[in-house]
């Protein structure tokens, strides 16, 4: 892209400078849309897609079928049904300034002859859907796609509670908004990715818009989207005729939908607007990138309509990016609880969208590099999301003539052990148990309930035990004393009996609590018990393949590589041989989960919901699983048996609503007595 001035080129430059931006544009779209992994900042998008706008404005011969100008949002997944939109959904145009709004209002109202107001909304930064209603009832949800077709991800809306099932009118509608996912839940998942080995999502917007193209709809359900409604495809059967109006009906009906929108009268109102919500949008729970500015009237944008792209009564104000300067002074290398280690810009500390910020992650060695952060870089620093911080370059002009790669690190920089890049992670991780940085986050994991469940030992013992240096592996915690405990801020001899008590009784646990405890990577509780009852002891599981392991039913070639890397260990194998010796348990002494077709609930779909009195949720889940049932967490029609304890909620009134058989926790006890 050149800098030269629109009306000093030929229509041949012209030509030939938009057939160069043409297919970066294309390119850049598709990651953005439909890999979800963007590979550039949406300003520098804006900016090379502006100029494309200019050039095809200035020389309409120009204009190709195929230019991105052409196209609305992105294409459909080959492995997702398609949905035809009988009224196309449209993207928004754009303007970046206060200036080009204006020259938006004058264009808009010199077609018109009445005067009109704006109506102000936030622009959220998330993935846009269509819901289709037929007499009150929910019974399709797409994406935009291409905004002619798009895809078919109606099971994957049902997981979403801001998402109404049925209406408080019986309406047949076609609901438009946006899919969102909020802040806190963006920073969980990234979270969990990271601790797995997997590259995060670069902002909350293509981490709905992952989530919600899954395949698996409790993948999705995981994710906690949540959506704001705020367009219909026809308004005939609505009551209001203003878009205003609109959000307040919606509202009614059982839409979520944002309070914060406004009606203008001027330019001056829409930029107060913008001022006031571009000074809070660090501060809002979900992500926003912008304002739309829509005529207010709705037969007004009808009678004004659109063109194949954009609707003329309506524009979005994309705010700049707000990025400052700063420098690299340090690459740290960090170890995680399940050992992943992660490198951290240390820079020099400044003023950020509210915050101050010195550090910003570098996720894995594969960032680093792709990113080519070296030490003593000034680099452009923004948040992703208006949340985390990161760095989108380093500024070339200022990199000091002696700056080198910065070496990846083979080693673990707390205990020293070779660290593993597995297949299919971009992460870097130590699998040493008996690594300094992961011990005490695992042996929280270790004496959790669900795990050796020894009742007493919480995170702040824990961090006593090693400070104090009592323990250093979770073997060394059926050595502890009473005259050890008695050191530990507030432990009297009853509270030192009591621990040791519960960690004498852990010692009996059947193998698939330690399996679970030990946090082998993608090793939940379920599969755990799986891989358990199939191998009996720990020695034959120890001497088991890969392919052995995958055999087992629920049980992939992930977690299968997953368990045979973790015993091939030298560490682990010594830690078993510890554990050994001190008197823990390492062969399955549970019941054989029932096989498919098996088991007094063969086949059946059941949900747990409400308070139990005498049983813990994970442990009637675990019978219950024991005994052939599937486990779901939603009813559904497809639901067989709905178990409510004390304070049961929306869950046993919508059972109660679809004729779902309703059990309480007595009846559930009396199933187990009798299985006895």
């Amino acid at each position: 892209m050149t800098d030269q001035p629109i009306d000093a080129l030929t229509e041949e430059q012209a030509a030939n400078e938009a057939a160069d931006l043409r297919p970066q544009l294309l390119k850049w779209g598709q990651q953005y849309y439909d890999a979800d992994a963007p590979a550039v900042e949406d300003d520098v998008y804006d900016r090379v897609y502006a100029r494309l706008v200019a050039l095809e404005t200035a020389f309409p011969a120009i204009v190709t079928p195929d230019s991105p100008t052409q196209r609305v949002g992105g294409s459909t997944r080959g492995d997702l049904p398609k949905v035809t939109h009988d009224i196309p959904m449209l993207s928004l145009g754009d303007v970046f300034s206060i200036d080009e709004l204006k020259e938006f209002d004058e264009r808009l109202r010199s077609n018109v002859e009445d005067d009109f107001d704006y109506n102000c909304e936030l622009k959220i930064d998330g993935l846009a859907i269509s819901l289709r209603y037929e007499n009150g009832e929910f019974v399709q949800g797409s994406t935009r796609g291409n905004g002619q077709i798009g895809e078919d991800i109606t099971a994957n809306l049902k997981t979403i509670k801001s998402i109404p099932q049925t209406l408080s009118r019986p309406l047949t509608i076609d609901v438009r908004g946006e899919c969102y996912m909020p802040k806190a839940a963006f920073l969980a998942l990234n979270e969990r990715r990271e601790a797995a080995g997997k590259a995060p999502f670069a902002n909350p917007r293509n981490a709905a818009a992952g989530s919600l193209r899954q395949l698996d709809t409790q993948v999705t359900a995981d994710r906690q989207l949540a959506t704001f409604m705020y367009n219909i495809a026809d308004y005939g059967p609505l009551n209001t005729r203003t878009q205003s109006g609109l959000l307040d009906e919606l509202a009614e009906l059982g839409f979520t939908t944002n309070a914060t929108y406004q009606v203008a009268h001027n330019m001056d109102d829409v930029a107060a607007y913008i001022d006031q919500y571009q000074a809070q949008r660090s501060d809002l729970p979900y992500g926003i990138d912008g304002i739309v500015i829509k005529a207010n009237s709705l037969p007004l944008q009808r009678s004004i309509g659109a063109t194949v792209k954009v609707p003329r009564w309506a524009i979005a104000y994309k705010f700049p990016p707000e990025e400052v300067e700063t420098v690299v002074r340090d690459i740290k290398w960090t170890v995680g609880r399940t050992g992943i280690v992660t490198p951290t810009a240390v820079m020099d500390p400044v003023a950020l969208a509210g915050s101050t910020v010195a550090r910003a992650s570098l996720h894995n060695p594969d960032y680093l590099e792709a990113k080519d952060i070296r030490l003593g870089d000034t680099v452009l620093l923004h948040k992703a999301g208006d949340i985390i911080p990161e760095i989108s370059q380093y500024i070339t002009a200022k990199r000091p003539a002696d700056a080198q790669p910065y070496p990846v690190p083979t080693h673990c920089p707390s205990c020293g052990a070779e660290l593993v890049h597995l297949d299919e992670e971009v992460a870097l991780r130590c699998i040493n148990p008996r690594c300094p940085a992961q011990l005490a986050e695992g042996m929280n994991h270790f004496a959790s309930r669900n795990a050796m469940n020894i009742a007493g030992l919480g995170p702040q013992i824990v961090s006593q035990l090693f400070d104090r240096k009592l323990v250093d592996d979770v073997a060394s915690l059926y050595r502890l004393t009473t005259d050890q405990l008695l050191t530990l801020d507030k432990f009297g001899e009853k509270s030192a009996q009591n621990l040791l008590t519960a960690i004498d009784n852990s010692r009996n646990n059947s193998l698939e609590r330690l399996l679970f405890g030990l946090g082998i990577r993608h090793v939940g509780a379920k599969a755990a018990r799986s891989i358990a009852a199939e191998f009996g002891d720990i020695d034959h599981l120890m001497a088991a393949d890969s392919e052995q392991i995958s055999a087992i039913d629920t049980v992939g070639e992930i977690i299968a590589d997953s368990v045979v890397t973790y015993f091939a260990s030298d560490q682990v194998q010594q830690l078993i041989a510890e554990l050994r010796e001190v008197g823990v348990n390492l062969t399955f002494t549970g019941a054989v989960p029932a096989s498919d077709g098996e088991g007094q609930f063969a086949g059946q779909r059941v949900v747990l919901t409400g308070k139990l009195q005498e049983l813990t949720r994970p442990e009637a889940t675990e019978w219950l699983e024991q005994h052939g049932a599937t486990v779901t967490g939603s009813v559904s029609k497809k639901t067989d048996l709905l178990i409510a304890g004390e304070a049961a909620g929306s869950k046993l009134t919508k059972a109660q609503s679809l004729n779902v058989p309703i059990w309480n926790e007595a009846q559930l006890q009396a199933a187990m007595d009798e299985t006895k």
